[in-house]
């Protein structure tokens, strides 16, 4: 599938049509409340729907309530068995690499700017987590399990948030498209597949070929459940190359709210790494995993750090050499990344559940400047031999 800037342009003014229509629907009756308050008890693939529910909810569950008819279980369980075995490795990539790549994205870091709440930074970043850790478990899309039900709800909030920038007018949509437009859902699936394996890579993960394509095929399948028009979903891991490329090439660069968020996220994980010492190693991961010009469009600080953290994949190689030649070492080792994903995403919810409840309005003080202009790109350095 060849990738050009008018076929790119089509894509950031399309949304997604079953879930724009259902929040709108629920907008204008006045029932988002209702709705929230009733889906708190709704978690689980089977549970049954609540009496009171309005009615284009409950049309909306029933028709996304199945993952789609032409998934491959073997290939998922594949995925699963590559991310019990480098679990750990996976939420490192996803906390200090992919989330951070979110906020490279001007016109995105401005968007989730409208959606943090400054008293509570980590919100993202544990509905995050919380919903990764759902999609993997071995029972993801059988009845008891928590993932599909997050993803419906996923998929309102997003369209919510495209109801309130464009029904006030706080959006641009002429210099920047849709909001969460196709092109950007296509983007935030790359950074939390693609990217992920880039820095399983640049931490001297070893992966095989086929472990690597069905991580990627796992967030296939999340970003149909999520709205993702599929036709226009990279198919392989070549194809998402390009895609992801093109997009850096056409978006990615500086700004304040990228900063700020990226500000959040080191002190958020500063307090999490036990002691002061240990504390710059923070900033060190996130340089050495999105690199130093990202890093400086972020204000990430140098610290004598990062050259100390360059010798991480150098340590991850032993522990997997311990993991290959020891079946013990590789359930300990399991055991282990198990443990510290369970940490760190209890740290991020501070133990609570996060339910992605339909926002029935904004920060107060959330806006794009109408004089934001998509010529503003950021220009890649010329291509290296590897």
């Amino acid at each position: 599938m060849t990738r050009t800037e008018a076929s790119m342009d089509t894509l950031r003014h399309a949304g997604d049509e079953l879930a724009d229509a259902t929040v709108a629907a629920l907008f204008e009756q006045g029932q988002v409340g209702t709705y929230n308050t009733l889906m708190r008890y709704v978690s689980t693939v089977g549970a049954p729907l609540p009496d009171g529910l309005p009615d284009v909810a409950r049309e909306y569950l029933e028709a996304t309530r199945v993952p789609p008819s032409w998934v491959d279980w073997a290939e998922m369980e594949k995925a699963r068995l590559f991310f019990v075995d480098n679990n750990v490795h996976i939420s490192t990539a996803l906390s200090f690499a992919s989330m951070p790549a979110c906020y490279v994205v001007p016109h995105v870091a401005r968007l989730l700017s409208a959606t943090h709440g400054l008293e509570y930074p980590s919100k993202r970043m544990a509905e995050t987590g919380q919903f990764t850790v759902y999609l993997m478990q071995p029972d993801a899309f059988e009845a008891g399990s928590r993932f599909i039900p997050a993803a419906q709800k996923v998929r309102l909030l997003h369209a919510s948030i495209r109801h309130h920038l464009r029904r006030e007018e706080r959006w641009d949509t002429t210099a920047l498209g849709t909001p969460i437009c196709q092109e950007d859902m296509i983007g935030g699936q790359m950074f939390f597949s693609l990217l992920v394996l880039d820095s399983l890579n640049r931490l001297g993960i070893h992966m095989s070929q086929e472990g690597a394509e069905a991580y990627y095929y796992a967030w296939r399948v999340v970003g149909a459940m999520l709205g993702v028009d599929q036709d226009a979903v990279p198919r392989t891991l070549e194809e998402a190359r390009a895609f992801l490329d093109l997009y850096m090439i056409r978006h990615m660069g500086p700004s304040e709210e990228g900063a700020r968020l990226t500000r959040q996220l080191i002190d958020l994980y500063e307090e999490v790494v036990p002691g002061a010492f240990f504390d710059p190693i923070v900033s060190a991961l996130i340089r050495h995993l999105v690199g130093d010009t990202c890093a400086d469009w972020l204000r990430v600080p140098q610290t004598p750090w990062d050259t100390v953290v360059k010798a991480v994949p150098h340590l991850l190689g032993i522990l997997e050499t311990i993991e290959d030649r020891s079946p013990l070492g590789a359930w300990a080792l399991d055991r282990l990344g198990h443990l510290t994903t369970v940490l760190e995403l209890s740290s991020l919810t501070r133990g609570r559940v996060m339910h992605y409840a339909i926002p029935e309005q904004l920060k107060k003080d959330y806006g794009v400047s109408r004089t934001a202009s998509r010529t503003r790109r950021w220009t890649p350095p010329a291509a290296t031999v590897s």
